[in-house]
């Protein structure tokens, strides 16, 4: 009855690390068996822990926007605006400049990744595709002269956007996230029928033709939160979102808010971060089965999906493979007792 799920990214093997720092020692066809295994060990853990829906693990994505922007013509590495050295912040990312028109005439490499990911995965579980949505993924695109600001760059990334998910359902994709982390962490000083209106005309095109969903968090750079921490600034506007599915982070708010949830219910179907995938404590299947019958007080169970945070990209391997595994095993206590 609930299902467990994952956001997309997963931790990349070490070796891949290696490797990628290490390109000009390997041809064509060994960085895509790179890639390939990379996704297969991606698959392995998450199959293993028992998940009804899995990704590839993001294991072709360099720091979640910067790999997109290899795709997009008209930009340009900016190193002069990042801080290379102290403790780690989001000053910290690169940045780019528009040097002109932006566009992608190759797409953004998902439909790549969601057939890599078919072709290799079992049978049983649902593949899932993310996309990061244009507001969020205009984030590190300084504005000139021609996108004199950040809402001018989403909207010369929103059809890009959108001709991506076009593609993914055409390509067989049957549940496709939408990434607006950005929408969530500003919403408390941003206009949010704005960010309201720029979502629904990115996703307009697929409504309806695949389980769409949206992940809302608040940043996850090196394990750390970027913006304000509270879903109530959301509040009413996204109850207006144009989705099957609304992700939340709780579990590294120590389930703050969770009452809020209840009215996200009342329009679409919730999933609950019930896994901290910033802390490495290792929750145990009893923590899974108490934090999910506290969701469900506020979401039915038909309505409920459970799942970590956020990506598991910034988690050790080990840890997130023991994360997902339990996560499964209380998921599975909680079915149980609701099937009687």
């Amino acid at each position: 009855m609930i299902r467990t799920t994952v956001v997309g990214s997963y931790p990349f093997p070490g070796w891949l690390e290696f490797a990628s720092k290490n390109l000009d020692k390997f041809g064509a066809a060994d960085i895509e068996e790179l890639i390939e295994d990379a996704v297969i060990a991606a698959i392995h853990d998450q199959v293993s822990a028992g998940l009804d829906t899995i990704t590839d693990g993001e294991q072709t994505r360099l720091d979640f926007n910067l790999s997109f922007y290899g795709y997009i013509h008209g930009i340009r590495a900016n190193e002069t605006e990042t801080r290379k050295f102290g403790p780690a912040a989001h000053d910290q990312r690169g940045k780019h400049d528009i040097v002109a028109e932006l566009k992608a005439p190759n797409g953004l490499g998902v439909v790549k990744e969601f057939l890599r990911l078919k072709k290799v995965a079992p049978a049983g579980p649902t593949l899932k595709a993310s996309v990061p949505g244009p507001y969020t993924l205009s984030g590190r695109l300084l504005p000139n002269a021609m996108y004199r600001d950040r809402y001018a760059i989403t909207e010369a990334l929103l059809p890009i956007v959108s001709k991506e998910l076009e593609s993914l359902v055409a390509a067989g994709c049957k549940e496709i996230t939408v990434d607006e982390p950005s929408m969530s962490c500003y919403a408390y000083k941003e206009d949010t029928k704005r960010f309201l209106d720029i979502f629904n005309r990115t996703v307009s095109p697929i409504v309806g033709k695949c389980r769409l969903s949206t992940h809302m968090c608040f940043g996850n750079f090196k394990g750390r939160p970027v913006g304000y921490r509270s879903i109530k600034p959301m509040l009413p506007d996204f109850l207006n979102l144009k989705v099957d599915e609304i992700h939340i982070e709780m579990a590294n708010r120590e389930f703050a808010e969770i009452e809020l949830l209840k009215v996200f219910a009342e329009k679409m179907n919730v999933a609950v971060g019930i896994i901290d995938v910033k802390n490495y404590y290792i929750e145990t299947p009893k923590d899974v089965v108490d934090r999910i019958r506290k969701c469900l007080q506020y979401v039915p169970a038909e309505k409920l999906s459970v799942a970590p945070d956020c990506g598991l990209s910034q988690t050790a391997r080990w840890a997130a493979r023991q994360k997902l595994v339990n996560l499964v095993k209380g998921t599975q206590m909680v079915n149980k007792e609701l099937r009687g």
